[in-house]
């Protein structure tokens, strides 16, 4: 008889809420990071994509105005990335170089709608009230505005498996 470890799939690794002990979420210095990086990677793409067919086609650079082609581009990258990376991946690359991943509080894999509040109109959210990534320092569960208004989490990865 073969003695082998089954792997398990993104949706068995999700557990409920109530199984998700608090040293295993995530809190703000680790997300802090995983931010910084995810901001490189983004300034990254619209400095090598972006920009470049930007000068290609004589298209103004000015990110004045809120709604200057730059700026909705930009965040169109912006959030396209959170969002993309996070419905796919459940995680960004900043996340995934720190070892966090987003889980929902009641189990099941991330959907569409919840992706898109969650990182669209929750991270919005959050940036407009200033304090919205500060309360995950204070909040006991380690949750920002945009996981509290989207029913997540960040946790922490299991490693070495």
């Amino acid at each position: 008889m073969e003695d082998y470890q089954e792997e398990l799939t993104l949706d068995e690794q999700i557990q409920p809420p109530d199984s998700i002990p608090n040293h295993l979420r995530a809190g703000f210095w680790m997300r802090f990071w995983a931010y910084l990086i995810d901001l490189i990677v983004i300034g990254s793409i619209s400095r090598l994509f972006i920009n470049p067919i930007f000068r290609l086609f004589d298209i103004s650079m000015d990110n004045t105005g809120i709604f200057s082609a730059y700026t909705i581009v930009d965040s169109i990258v912006f959030f396209g990335y959170f969002i993309l990376t996070s419905k796919f991946l459940a995680q960004s690359l900043g996340k995934m170089i720190m070892g966090l991943r987003v889980v929902s509080l009641d189990g099941t894999p991330l959907d569409w709608k919840t992706v898109i509040f969650r990182e669209w109109i929750g991270r919005y959210i959050s940036a407009v009230l200033m304090l919205g990534y500060i309360v995950i320092a204070f909040n006991p569960k380690k949750q920002g505005f945009h996981d509290m208004f989207s029913d997540t989490v960040v946790v922490l990865e299991e490693r070495g498996k």
